[in-house]
């Protein structure tokens, strides 16, 4: 480097090694009761229809009930109220909601099993007054802009880019590719994935009498705030002025559009493909299936469900409302005409008969 920083060369890891967990171990850290072998061991993690001897899986949908009798895993996480139809060999582990509690050691085997990088990889670039905090992890060919501010634990993998000013909160990760442009905001505890480009200009071009389009400058900025993750090449422009905010807790699919000064509110879930327009408000709790388009200037109540390939066009006020279709509307009334449309061609058949009998009728009145 040029900049005066010592150069590291190579980055330091943790310590990868194979563990093994009991399920006496695995319910205490899940609150679950164990239904069996409070010795049975796993040392990795399976689909219930792969498992294997020594892995933990789980049973959430009853549709996958059938694999419960005949796995070969050691371990298995269930519903409490799970009244087995056949005997089952593995030992189970009972809990009021097996999907949360497996991803809980999920998460918990994760950090205890991750290698954690630390350090400068060479060549890469910091700018002199850039500011970087302790156990940073800066890859190869990334690039640290003037003015920028990056918290402790802090990792920052190959070919990323960090613009002007931008500034980063602690135990962040920006994955392979990540472009970061200038002026914007990530918080603490987020992850962003490969691709993923934060702050480019918004979408907005004003008409001009000879057809031609002026570019309107878009001098705003991008807010992700903490605990938010965003999926591979997903897109989130700056605002044309203030700024574009994705709030707490958020989850953004790979491929999602978001438009300049749109708002997602905190804990909303939005799946791949989707795309919203400009300066629309999402609520918090929001869910939003894959392949959705969200016209702009529309407001989105707390709590909607908003199903995939649905096209929002008006303002959902009602908070909880679930919409589908395109134009989208409310969810019971787009399931009876689904329901109708199958109809169709009997009541097609039906209104002939109808009207060849009030035909008739009308022919003998004469």
């Amino acid at each position: 480097m040029t900049n005066g920083r010592p150069p590291i060369s190579a980055c330091t890891y943790g310590t990868l090694k194979i563990m093994e967990f009991n399920a006496a171990t695995l319910a205490s850290i899940i609150q679950g009761k164990v239904d069996g072998d409070i010795n049975a061991t796993v040392n990795s993690f399976a689909k219930i229809e792969e498992a294997e001897n020594g892995q933990l899986t789980f049973l959430a949908n009853p549709k996958y009930e059938d694999y419960l009798y005949t796995t070969r895993a050691s371990v298995v996480i269930v519903s409490s109220s799970l009244i087995p139809k056949a005997p089952v060999s593995a030992c189970l582990i009972r809990v009021d909601d097996p999907y949360g509690a497996f991803a809980r050691l999920l998460t918990v085997y994760q950090q205890m099993m991750s290698k954690v990088p630390a350090g400068y990889e060479e060549p890469c670039y910091i700018a002199s007054d850039a500011q970087i905090g302790a156990h940073v992890y800066i890859g190869a060919f990334a690039y640290i802009s003037h003015g920028a501010v990056i918290g402790e634990n802090t990792q920052i993998y190959p070919h990323c880019y960090v613009g002007r000013n931008v500034r980063i909160g602690k135990d962040s990760i920006l994955f392979p590719g990540v472009k970061v442009y200038q002026d914007c905001e990530i918080g603490s505890h987020v992850s962003i994935h490969a691709g993923c480009v934060i702050g480019a200009d918004g979408f907005g071009f004003a008409p001009q009498k000879d057809g031609s389009y002026a570019k309107v400058p878009q001098i705003g900025k991008v807010v992700v705030e903490d605990f938010v993750e965003i999926g591979a090449n997903a897109c989130i422009d700056r605002a044309t002025m203030g700024a574009t905010y994705i709030r707490t807790g958020s989850k953004l699919d790979n491929l999602v559009q978001i438009a300049h000064n749109v708002e997602i509110g905190p804990h909303t879930a939005i799946a791949a493909q989707v795309g919203i327009s400009g300066s629309t408000k999402v609520g918090p709790k929001v869910q939003i299936g894959g392949q959705a388009g969200i016209a702009g200037h529309i407001t989105i109540a707390e709590g909607s469900r908003i199903n995939g390939q649905s096209g929002v066009t008006k303002s959902i006020r009602k908070p909880h409302t679930a919409v589908n279709g395109t134009p989208a509307f409310e969810h019971t009334d787009y399931l009876r005409a689904q329901a109708l449309s199958r109809k169709l061609p009997e009541m097609e058949k039906r209104i002939l008969q109808l009207e060849s009998l009030l035909k008739q009728l009308l022919a003998e009145r004469v």
